[in-house]
């Protein structure tokens, strides 16, 4: 019950060290496509606006995003859609702030250590710092899941939802947890929210199907 849970913790804590890396990565190849263009190649309208000297950063981030999310929500190749997610998650994970970008590293380092309190003194400063820093919320949310404190998880899965509805991350995190206390049909009314945000998330599917066998062995 506890997969969705362990592969998004997974996940996390491989992107921290390459936020930088991938920040890099993708400036380098929007230079390389600027130069390899024509004249006669236009680029997209959403890729314009993101372009305009008017767009703050965080205008030019939720472009991005709303871009990534239709993709994602458009994808039927289960390995192209997760190349797709972690996009998303990588741009989740910048804060914006070097300072809390840092402290994220750490938490996510403590985790991987098993050291829990040092990861929840991390993460509790960068949500007094930042909150309205979805990622923040959403990492304390796993970390008290970990930690089979499930009603501070909720919590913070909900103010997670509350600052991003679409993170796929956190609605998997809470459709676990309800399947773990035995409330099957909110479980899969989660997983089911999953799946409108991101369909081919397999484990998503597969614990949906699951769940709905076992609703409807109940009721024949």
């Amino acid at each position: 019950m506890r997969n969705v849970f362990a592969i998004l913790l997974v996940s996390v804590l491989s992107l921290s060290p390459m936020i930088s890396m991938a920040q890099e990565s993708s400036d380098t190849q929007g230079k390389a496509n600027t130069q390899q263009k024509s004249p006669s190649q236009e680029p997209s309208p959403t890729l314009q606006q993101a372009a305009l000297p008017g767009k703050t950063l965080a205008e030019k981030r939720i472009v991005r995003l709303d871009e990534l999310f239709g993709q994602l929500k458009r994808e039927s190749n289960p390995m192209k859609a997760s190349r797709i997610a972690s996009q998303i998650q990588t741009q989740w994970q910048n804060s914006g702030s070097a300072s809390i970008d840092l402290m994220m590293g750490w938490a996510a380092k403590a985790m991987e250590d098993k050291k829990y309190s040092v990861a929840l003194d991390f993460l509790d400063q960068v949500i007094v710092m930042k909150p309205d820093y979805a990622e923040g919320w959403n990492r304390r949310a796993t970390l008290n899941y970990v930690t089979n404190d499930y009603g501070r998880a909720m919590a913070d899965i909900q103010k997670t939802l509350a600052l991003e509805p679409r993170h796929f991350g956190a609605m998997a995190g809470m459709a676990a947890i309800l399947k773990e206390t035995g409330r099957k049909e909110a479980a899969l009314g989660a997983f089911e929210q999953v799946l409108n945000v991101y369909p081919m998330m397999r484990d998503a599917q597969r614990q949906a199907g699951e769940l709905a066998d076992e609703l409807t062995g109940q009721r024949t």
